[in-house]
């Protein structure tokens, strides 16, 4: 059993911090929201009332925050946790957030003799509440073989992709692929259903055909195809369209960085603003399905 401080109960922390609860290990909890924190207590967390306290005595200090000035905030800000992390702590930051700000916290904290190793997820809230993530970590291979034992509390699949900020590139490139794939189903399924075909019985030949992706197999965007998922419940929960564009930023930041060719991702990343400006931010990133919905001939 290990002691663990958690930063970030939102609809992805909140049950990542559950289940590692359900493993067996302490876990302090930390978060604005009176509302996540009486959650949190539900499912057995500690709650603490300031953030420091959080770091006491842990083995891992674990956050899960929606941008990086949260993340720089939490870590080195005036009343940040780098004066108060022991060198026996592990920090996991598990926020999608620039490999520059990954290499910063990480570099800042081993001033201070403290590991880092970030580590963002992909698999949904749906992971999160099943445990079943997917972990695309970067930092030292012998840190993140000692954080596999709390994040497989999490998740099913733990990978290394490199050094620190290794982990948030291979997310975003990964993130970049899935935004362009619903889009692309997105418009096959409107397509079909333009011509009088059934979404459901399309989805089944594609799933069978050349098109078959992960969108089409777990996460289909089109209402009542598929039980369980986003489109189904009015676009409710999920990864918001907001967040999907936040990570196609980043994307194409790390792109311009790079001199990389990414014009699908571009292309992709103008979709979903737009679809945040006309108020759909909020709304699950399977959404943009209502976006390429076709004009009624006249």
């Amino acid at each position: 059993m290990a002691k663990i401080g958690f930063i970030g109960l939102g609809n992805m922390g909140g049950p990542m911090a559950a289940n590692l609860v359900t493993a067996g290990h302490q876990v302090t909890v930390f978060d604005l929201s009176e509302t996540a924190l009486a959650q949190a207590r539900e499912a057995g967390c500690g709650t603490a009332e300031h953030l420091v306290d959080v770091a006491d005595g842990a083995d891992y200090v674990i956050s899960m925050l929606p941008a990086d000035h949260h993340v720089e905030g939490v870590y080195l800000g005036d009343k940040g946790l780098q004066s108060q992390l022991s060198s026996a702590t592990l920090v996991i930051d598990c926020s999608t957030i620039s490999a520059e700000t990954a290499r910063k916290l990480g570099s800042t904290l081993a001033e201070h003799n403290i590991r880092f190793i970030d580590a963002p997820v992909s698999g949904g809230v749906g992971g999160a509440k099943a445990g079943t993530l997917t972990f695309i970590c970067g930092g030292a291979a012998d840190a993140v073989e000692q954080a596999r034992d709390v994040l497989s509390a999490m998740g099913k699949n733990v990978f290394r992709a490199g050094d620190v900020g290794a982990g948030q590139v291979a997310k975003i490139c990964n993130n970049m692929l899935l935004s362009v794939l619903m889009a692309g189903t997105s418009e096959a399924l409107q397509l079909g259903i333009a011509h009088g075909l059934d979404p459901k019985v399309l989805s089944e030949i594609m799933l069978q055909s050349s098109g078959r992706n992960w969108t089409l197999e777990v996460y289909n965007p089109c209402p009542g195809v598929m039980e369980n998922v986003p489109a189904s419940n009015g676009y409710d929960g999920g990864f918001m369209v907001d967040l999907m564009a936040k990570d196609l930023g980043l994307a194409q930041q790390a792109a311009l960085r790079s001199g990389a060719s990414t014009p699908m991702g571009s292309l992709t990343l103008n979709l979903y603003r737009s679809w945040a400006q006309l108020g759909h931010g909020r709304e699950d990133f399977s959404s943009i399905f209502k976006y390429v919905t076709p004009q009624q001939k006249k």
